[in-house]
């Protein structure tokens, strides 16, 4: 199967077509001893047209549906950064970043919360098959984030799609292979 690298949010799909989305939400600690700040400066964020608002980095997060058996790409999303903000920290750790501030950033020890229901944060699997599959999510695959420590940046979720409902279990942070 090919892999789809386009958005269900594009020109040319109209509004009624109807796509299916692997929705979920996402959850990124910041386990290292710095700040995890925007690549860019404020003045140099770009539009992104589904969320209509300004990103700091153009993938935050890749999401890649892998068939279990084969390894192989059948489908993927991704996540642009719109707000990095400490959502919650663990007990001790005091939040210093919020988005309303309009000063971006994720706190050691604080935790970034994106929910499921965000516009844009899911991959289109309308032309995948019922099956099982591993759901991949990758936080800054390009490594463009300066970070002590790669290798705990993935995390695969074994999952069951029948076609009408997806059944999502053993997710596990695993390693990266760094280039």
């Amino acid at each position: 199967m090919a892999v789809r690298k386009q958005s269900a949010y594009q020109p040319g799909v109209s509004k009624i077509s109807s796509r299916v989305l692997l929705r979920f939400p996402q959850r990124v600690k910041n386990q290292g001893l710095a700040d995890f700040l925007p690549v860019k400066p404020r003045h140099e964020w770009e539009w992104h047209s589904c969320h209509q608002h300004f990103h700091s980095m153009e993938a935050f997060s890749n999401y890649d549906l892998l068939g279990a058996a084969s390894r192989e790409k059948v489908a993927e999303g991704h996540k642009a950064s719109f707000c990095l903000e400490d959502t919650t920290c663990d007990a001790g750790v005091r939040r210093r970043y919020a988005c309303t501030a309009h000063v971006q950033g994720l706190s050691p020890g604080c935790y970034d919360t994106y929910h499921a229901n965000i516009d844009c944060q899911w991959i289109d699997i309308t032309d995948v098959p019922p099956g099982q599959y591993i759901l991949k999510v990758t936080v800054n695959p390009d490594f463009l984030v300066p970070e002590s420590d790669f290798t705990n940046n993935v995390v695969q979720c074994d999952i069951v799609y029948t076609g009408s409902y997806v059944n999502t279990q053993n997710c596990r942070i695993t390693r990266y292979d760094i280039r």
